[in-house]
């Protein structure tokens, strides 16, 4: 009996913390960040996702603003469509032009805005994802660092904007930030893709052209033997006649 009370309350504790640490961790997801939809090696083109919360009971958010890291500028910057919001490409000069496939680009996107169409934007107890196609990505930085503007409809600015720093606390206020992966020999991602697709091909015409063979062979080795055994039992016959 003092067992399973004992069992109970370590029970009733142990769901007691699980609801407290729910609670203090439940803000420090809810701010604006970046995923990639695809790898993000350096040198390489990526499509991302900002994922942005609303973080408010009583207001949505009507407009978001991201802000390209200008100490690493990207020179090819597209905004997928979303329904419901318009996005505005705002591009600067370039104080230290890129080269991009033996090409000079002296000017590059510095901020995309997305803003509601309809008025409602991300309604209370919603988010949304922004994508973005991102390329050439930088090759000396293992990370990229977006700043982020959220607005909502009562007027409200957070501004995201704080980056993280190696050994501290998450800031309150943290900036979305893009890990980088290794370059790889590939930097579109598709030669690779395209290889093992032959590849794959290959085997396959390789392992059904076996196949069919295996079954050809299997085919006539059956034959063979109802042959074999008809004619055995026509010459028991024929002899019973014969006797006869």
């Amino acid at each position: 009996m003092q067992a399973s009370r004992i069992a109970s309350r370590v029970t009733a504790a142990g769901a007691v913390a699980g609801t407290a640490v729910l609670a203090l961790s439940v803000p420090a997801f809810a701010h604006v960040t970046v995923q990639p939809e695809t790898p993000a090696a350096k040198g390489g083109y990526t499509v991302v996702d900002f994922k942005v919360p609303n973080e408010r009971d009583k207001a949505s958010t009507t407009k978001v603003e991201v802000n390209l890291p200008a100490d690493h500028p990207i020179a090819s910057v597209m905004p997928q469509a979303v329904p419901g919001w318009n996005a505005q490409v705002t591009k600067s000069r370039l104080a230290k032009p890129l080269t991009v496939h033996n090409e000079t680009i002296d000017e590059a996107v510095t901020k995309v805005t997305w803003t509601a169409a309809d008025g409602k934007g991300i309604q209370p107890g919603y988010f949304q994802k922004f994508p973005l196609s991102l390329g050439a990505l930088p090759e000396n930085t293992d990370q990229l660092v977006f700043k982020a503007i959220q607005t909502y409809s009562n007027k409200e600015v957070v501004r995201w904007i704080e980056a993280p720093q190696a050994g501290q606390d998450e800031p309150e206020n943290p900036a979305p930030v893009l890990e980088l992966s290794a370059a790889t020999d590939d930097h579109h991602g598709t030669a690779g893709a395209e290889d093992a697709s032959d590849k794959s091909a290959s085997a396959a015409d390789s392992g059904s052209g076996s196949h069919d063979t295996d079954i050809t062979a299997r085919v006539l080795a059956v034959v063979g033997i109802v042959a074999g055994a008809a004619g055995v039992a026509y010459g028991v016959l024929a002899g019973r006649r014969r006797t006869a």
